[in-house]
């Protein structure tokens, strides 16, 4: 094409909160295609975890994402507790399972407000933004830290939650109910975000099963898994929550999906604090490991979180191989690219939910 023209994005771009290297082929305002370049941000995390301990490896594995790391060591501690045949006290694992539903509302909320910076909706962004600071308060407050929570232990958590505690938890979710009810009214009737993100970038289920994507992109486009229904790690298998799927597939139904899902969330975290068992928070766990083979999967907020262990009787695991959500995702964003419009192509990159640092370890 004569007026053919390739713009670089990356690895250091507004657009981007992590380094990531696209070149886009435009030919005036249309996008023909792009390709894509990982490998700015490896840190080797599989090989580091074979060389240490599974009791160091807790505090390795909380880095492999920053938005996501409880739900990383929550799949690891399960999948070592599973080689040394432990069960953890009910009431670690629906403080396991908290934990993971505010990471999921704090991500989810993260992701709103990206979009909506991106497409030019200042106020959503900062509104969707103030309201996850609830959720970081909640898990500040509980565990110590807003990013890095350090709540695992191999055998349970690191923490119990008092009277006072569980009381600020549901005084808490209750007004971030009240205050993401309305900014999701606001995304789910904004005819701007209407404009801006219907028949973008549509990805059908085929697509979908072909590329292997997994979490809310999937959701998105009709294909109904979940892993907290489907393939449930304790409590998920007692607790009751609808899925939330959309048949369209494009960047507005993706909005949708995160925004429902975030209410199915809080409901959640209501669940869980009204049926958490009283008890122990932590059961001794052995430091041999028996030899032996484990695949412990978790649903993250991006989507499915697989982790395989080996061991071979020593004191530090034989491999732990990591699958996260965003590298299948990452590789679906050439395909979205093409047939778009140029102004376009910040919704494709909100829309994929980029977790550059979990898909390039």
């Amino acid at each position: 094409m004569q007026n053919r023209i390739s713009i670089p994005i990356g690895p250091q771009h507004p657009l981007l909160k992590e380094p990531l290297s696209m070149m886009i082929d435009i030919s005036g305002e249309k996008v023909l295609g792009g390709s894509m370049r990982l490998g700015y941000v490896h840190r080797g995390i599989e090989r580091l975890a074979e060389q240490r301990n599974y009791i160091q490896n807790v505090l390795l594995i909380e880095r492999v994402c920053g938005i996501c790391s409880h739900v990383h060591t929550t799949t690891y501690c399960y999948a070592v507790e599973a080689l040394l045949g432990i069960e953890i006290p009910p009431r670690a694992q629906y403080i396991r399972a908290l934990m993971c539903e505010l990471e999921r509302i704090h991500s989810h909320l993260l992701w709103l407000g990206i979009l909506a910076k991106h497409v030019g909706l200042e106020t959503i962004f900062m509104h969707a933004w103030h309201d996850r600071e609830s959720s970081l308060d909640i898990m500040e407050a509980i565990s110590g830290g807003r990013v890095s929570h350090a709540a695992n232990q191999i055998g349970g958590v690191s923490f119990n939650l008092d009277k006072a505690q569980a009381e600020m938890i549901r005084s808490t979710i209750s007004n971030l109910r009240t205050q993401v009810e309305g900014l999701l009214n606001v995304i789910e009737t904004e005819p701007a975000l209407h404009a801006r993100t219907q028949g973008v970038a549509p990805v059908s289920a085929e697509m979908i099963r072909q590329y292997c994507v997994v979490g809310p992109i999937a959701r998105a486009s009709g294909v109904d898994i979940d892993l907290r229904r489907d393939d449930p790690l304790p409590p998920y298998d007692q607790l009751e929550f609808k899925v939330i799927t959309h048949a369209d597939g494009d960047a507005w139904a993706r909005t949708l999906v995160r925004a429902q899902e975030t209410r199915e969330s809080l409901n959640l975290c209501d669940t869980i604090m009204r049926d958490m068992p009283d008890g122990e928070v932590l059961v001794r766990a052995p430091r041999k490991v028996p030899p032996g083979e484990a695949i412990i999967r978790s649903e993250a907020p991006r989507g499915e979180v697989f982790y395989y262990l080996r061991s071979d009787g020593s004191e530090n695991p034989a491999r732990v191989k990591i699958r996260t959500p965003t590298l299948s995702a990452l590789s679906m964003i050439p395909a979205q690219l093409a047939a778009i419009q140029v102004a376009d192509i910040p919704v494709v990159l909100a829309g994929i939910d980029l977790c550059v640092a979990c898909a390039d370890r």
